[in-house]
């Protein structure tokens, strides 16, 4: 069983690249971030027409989740998360499907930092983990997927002193990345690249993707009981190199069974 996480950065703007990747990878189920649409806009036809059922949590021109399955839609379990009653963003969906508890997540960027937008990440990082132990008491194969806005390591930018001011790279922003971690979730790319040196984001300024200044922000986190069934997590790098491509590569884990 493929899932995969990708940052689309526009359905309106990237429909046809994304009809383009599901064709060509047939993932099992996709959670996509900053579809950048309204509920009553998303292209919900077009992604049934490719064979996938799909939920969606939507945004006028900004954030936005999905989750896609082939063959079957989702059964949704939640939209948003608890917290913070006033936050309007569209950035957390979650449901069943396909045997898995699969959520589709776009943490805040929290740039610039200091400010409100960076308490707000680090308020919102807090409000993810309140939930995420929740599914991980629940003991089922589980994957918190999307685009967190967190470079965990140094080995995950291709220059630490480039990025040292951004809100990616904060100590805070890092660390409670880490205690996601430290509650007991896998970091599905890093089991399988633990030396680091792997991408999902190339920005569109600075010659970023000719010159493979790029960093990791897009991540799998599999509970125990995922955790045990990987067999492979990679980036699909190539997709990020073409026509009127998002700036984020679709990044996936494999299951068996």
């Amino acid at each position: 069983m493929r899932i995969a996480t990708f940052n689309i950065n526009g359905t309106k703007a990237r429909l046809p690249r994304l009809l383009e990747w599901l064709d060509e990878t047939r993932p099992d189920i996709a959670c996509l971030q900053e579809i950048k649409t309204s509920d009553e806009t998303f292209p919900a036809k077009d992604i049934e027409d490719a064979g996938y059922g799909v939920i969606w949590h939507g945004q006028k021109g900004f954030n936005g989740v999905a989750i896609l399955a082939r063959g079957e839609t989702p059964v949704e379990l939640r939209r948003g998360l608890d917290g913070e009653p006033e936050d309007e963003h569209s950035r957390y969906l979650e449901a069943d499907v396909k045997g898995v508890r699969v959520a589709s997540i776009y943490l805040p960027n929290g740039n610039p930092q200091p400010g409100p937008k960076f308490d707000y990440k680090l308020r919102w990082m807090k409000r993810l983990r309140v939930r995420a132990a929740e599914i991980w008491a629940e003991e089922v194969p589980a994957i918190l997927a999307g685009d967190y806005n967190v470079i965990p390591r140094d080995d995950d930018v291709y220059s630490v002193k480039a990025m040292a001011s951004d809100a990616l790279m904060q100590p805070e922003s890092r660390a409670a990345y880490r205690r996601l971690l430290a509650d007991g979730w896998t970091d599905a790319l890093r089991s399988r690249h633990p030396a680091g040196g792997v991408w999902t984001y190339w920005d569109y300024q600075m010659n970023a993707w000719p010159r493979d200044a790029g960093f990791r922000i897009d991540h799998l986190l599999l509970s125990p009981a995922a955790a045990d069934r990987l067999v492979d997590a990679q980036v699909d790098k190539e997709f990020r190199g073409r026509e009127k491509a998002s700036d984020h590569a679709p990044t996936w884990v494999e299951l068996r069974g």
